[in-house]
């Protein structure tokens, strides 16, 4: 492998509960009843703020209803990262595994559903420019469809300059792990951030399923 294509939410962050929180008080006043746990996995992980509420409403909603459910749930969503400290950190052994692959100068980048209200609150947080070049980040933006679309994960690989084919990519989600599937992704490892590692068992696609970042093993990237 020649790149490195980082999932955010749940994978680099492990957050999940955080955005589960916020979009259960949403769900039900959006539509009386909150999302359960089958609806939370099948249609709000990794899909775009769009999405999500055109399913909790049943129909498409209009940019403007978008943009006040999505900036009032958001603001919400980065007071409570700021709010419990103890768990607004980057992923386990995620700072080292970064280091290394800045030291070795693997092409890396992140692909995130997040509109850039977060990214950049995660930027500044996390201090993500030690490690990856802003610029080449890819999120959410109002013209990328939502995963399991490759569409993400096909411009994160042009924006590093390698073939998705020689791209590790690091996700969370059933719909992210589709995502690299269908965008061609030479690796796919899925972290057990959430979920047990017996999750992601069945899954042909993904190679292996670590619960932090110690697990992977650097041979798999071509340092020249």
């Amino acid at each position: 492998m020649k790149g490195i294509i980082f999932d955010f939410n749940g994978t680099l962050f492990w957050d999940s509960q955080l955005h589960m929180d916020t979009w259960r008080d949403y769900s039900a006043k959006l539509r009386g009843t909150p999302f359960s746990d089958d609806e939370m996995l099948k249609y709000m992980f990794g899909r775009t703020n769009e999405d999500i509420i055109e399913y909790a409403i049943g129909r498409k909603p209009d940019k403007v209803l978008v943009e006040k459910i999505a900036t009032e749930k958001e603001a919400l969503y980065r007071e409570i990262c700021l709010q419990n400290p103890e768990e607004f950190m980057l992923a386990p052994s995620a700072v080292e595994f970064l280091d290394y692959l800045k030291a070795n100068n693997i092409p890396r980048t992140i692909a995130t559903m997040s509109e850039w209200c977060n990214v950049e609150f995660y930027i500044k947080e996390f201090n993500l420019a030690k490690w990856f070049d802003i610029e080449k980040i890819v999120f959410s933006d109002g013209t990328i469809p939502g995963k399991p679309a490759p569409d993400i994960y096909e411009i994160a690989a042009k924006k590093i300059g390698v073939n998705i084919r020689d791209c590790v990519v690091i996700e969370d989600a059933l719909s992210g792990i589709e995502s690299a599937r269908c965008a061609g992704a030479g690796k796919i490892i899925a972290i057990a951030s959430r979920e047990p590692v017996e999750f992601y068992k069945d899954l042909d696609c993904v190679s292996q399923t670590i619960t932090n970042f110690d697990q992977i093993d650097r041979k798999i990237f071509n340092i020249s």
